[in-house]
């Protein structure tokens, strides 16, 4: 079963102020039914974007209300949706490896994503070491968008480990789809296919420090019909790892930062952007240092939706209550990535 997806613009809820405008804050809602109930969540767009569990808000489908209406009718009456569209993902799924906005939990997230703590830690380390080499080249070569183009060893030693880095993630993704793994590897003919299938367009990052180089989006322009060629910074990185006394040039600063930031948008994919943002701990601060992330695009069809499994009985009237602070929210269906 798939859900509306819409954008609120009113706020119509019992016993609550009309003027306390729920929907400015929480913008998007997303709606299913059951056998008896309509059911809304609201969600914020910004940031990271997500949904506010603790705002569901259900209704009986055969109360004096609600008798013969249909979910978009009920959507429409009670939050003024507008850009009602449908979710690609059916409610209660999600898919191995692949975070999406509405999981926030770091136990939902290892939950629905199928990954380990573990596994986390270990790509917090490496990106540690990236985000501490980029730091240490700042004390040096303040970025900006007259030194964006400056090259050195060392920047050229950070734009090849953070494109190994890359790599790895993925690497992961296409053995998770049981991609066969040519005999001299896989190219970037093989990587251009997860463009997609992972949200990369999804992500943007900006360098707090230097708000002048602008918005940071290393996937934005990949292309299937010039799979390295329109990946700027990993071409970069081919040209000055395979013949640097030629393309000694290739390995800028603006490459590196490049490829710094898809490393962050990968491992976001992987194990979600909160532990990155929002965690009390370096991993954490050193990221927030330096770097701010957002997804910019409108993606609410792809949020993961959690199932609410009501129990039998249930009130009748309108009302809002937090489904999992109940545990009525049920544990995500992890369906197998594929491309």
């Amino acid at each position: 079963m798939k859900a509306l997806t819409y954008f609120n613009t009113l706020t119509k809820l019992p016993n609550w102020n009309p003027n306390s405008h729920v929907h400015i804050r929480q913008k998007l809602g997303f709606a299913y039914e059951d056998t008896e109930h309509y059911i809304h969540l609201y969600g914020w767009d910004g940031g990271f974007k997500g949904i506010s569990i603790g705002l569901t808000v259900v209704e009986a489908k055969n109360n004096d209300r609600t008798t013969g209406k249909s979910l978009e009718d009920w959507v429409i009456e009670n939050f003024g949706a507008t850009n009602i569209t449908n979710s690609t993902i059916e409610i209660g799924h999600s898919v191995k490896g692949i975070w999406r906005p509405g999981l926030y939990y770091n136990s939902d997230v290892i939950q629905a994503i199928g990954t380990t703590e573990h596994e986390r830690y270990l790509s917090e380390q490496g990106i540690r070491v990236l985000i501490q080499k980029l730091d240490e080249i700042f004390l040096f070569v303040e970025p900006n968008n007259i030194t964006k183009e400056t090259y050195s060893h060392k920047i050229r030693e950070l734009l090849i480990l953070s494109c190994t880095e890359v790599e790895n993630f993925w690497n992961y993704y296409l053995k998770l789809c049981g991609v066969p793994e040519r005999r001299n590897g896989y190219s970037t003919n093989d990587y251009v296919r997860l463009k997609e299938k992972l949200y990369l367009s999804d992500f943007e990052f900006s360098l707090i420090s230097c708000p002048d180089l602008g918005v940071i989006r290393p996937f934005e322009n990949w292309d299937s019909s010039s799979p390295t060629q329109s990946l700027f910074w990993y071409n970069s990185y081919n040209k000055t790892k395979h013949d640097r006394t030629a393309n000694f040039n290739q390995a800028t600063l603006w490459n590196s930062i490049n490829a710094v930031v898809a490393c962050l948008i990968l491992h976001c994919v992987k194990f979600g952007p909160y532990t990155m943002f929002e965690s009390d701990n370096h991993f954490s601060s050193v990221i927030k240092q330096l770097f701010s992330g957002k997804l910019y695009t409108d993606c609410k069809e792809s949020f993961y939706i959690p199932k609410i499994e009501l129990t039998p009985g249930s009130r009748t009237d309108m009302f809002v209550f937090d489904p999992r602070e109940n545990g009525l929210t049920k544990d995500y269906i992890i369906n197998e990535l594929t491309i």
